[in-house]
């Protein structure tokens, strides 16, 4: 959605108010205006659109997940603990793109640590869980990427349909929960290599 410059004439007193709500919801003047108007004439803006996916994606993973505050809109960051010596913790990051054409976003799933042990064994899962995803015509190549102990996987747009936020939302913290699931069935397997294979396949049966 692209911006143009407008003058617009307005009372301090009005100016003095929408300030004191943009300090509130900390974002800028204009873009509170440009929000005002939009819910005015019944718009939906990229931002109104990711914060309502958001919502209902957070909502997906309250009580079940932790949750972290993002400074950026359209992103959301959640942990998982996982049961593996060292106790390490798995981030799922969601990032949201304001103007989607191909993709809505795309989530991002990684280990903060250094251990070259738990690095291969969760580089084996992400290949894993794409592999079966490609042959089970859920995504295609290009949408996932594994390097470096992480994972991308690009939520891209189907033709069809076009789905509610909420069903969005709930469509992503679905498919958060069942990628975690099949993550601590597949270590929970280890070292038993094809056991472990075995426990990601039954999440595609």
């Amino acid at each position: 959605m692209k911006k143009a410059v407008y003058s617009l004439v307005l009372s301090e007193d009005v100016v003095e108010a929408v300030d004191r709500m943009a300090y509130a919801r900390g974002t800028s003047r204009s873009n509170l205006i440009n929000q005002l108007l939009a819910e005015a004439v019944g718009y939906v803006t990229p931002e109104r659109r990711m914060a309502e996916i958001l919502q209902t994606l957070s909502q997906q993973m309250t009580g079940l997940f932790q949750l972290q505050e993002q400074a950026a809109d359209g992103m959301l960051t959640i942990r998982s603990p996982l049961r593996y010596r060292y106790k390490p913790t798995i981030r799922y990051r969601v990032e949201l793109y304001r103007q989607p054409e191909h993709a809505l976003g795309v989530l991002h799933a990684s280990f903060r640590t250094q251990n070259k042990s738990l690095i291969a064994d969760a580089e084996q899962f992400f290949r894993l869980w794409a592999e079966f995803e490609c042959s089970h015509g859920m995504c295609a190549e290009e949408d996932c990427k594994v390097e470096d102990g992480c994972w991308d996987r690009r939520f891209a747009i189907r033709a069809g349909k076009e789905a509610s936020t909420q069903e969005i939302g709930a469509a992503i913290g679905q498919y958060i929960k069942r990628v975690d699931a099949a993550l601590k069935a597949y270590f929970a397997a280890l070292p038993d290599c094809e056991a472990a294979k075995q426990a990601v396949a039954a999440y595609f049966t």
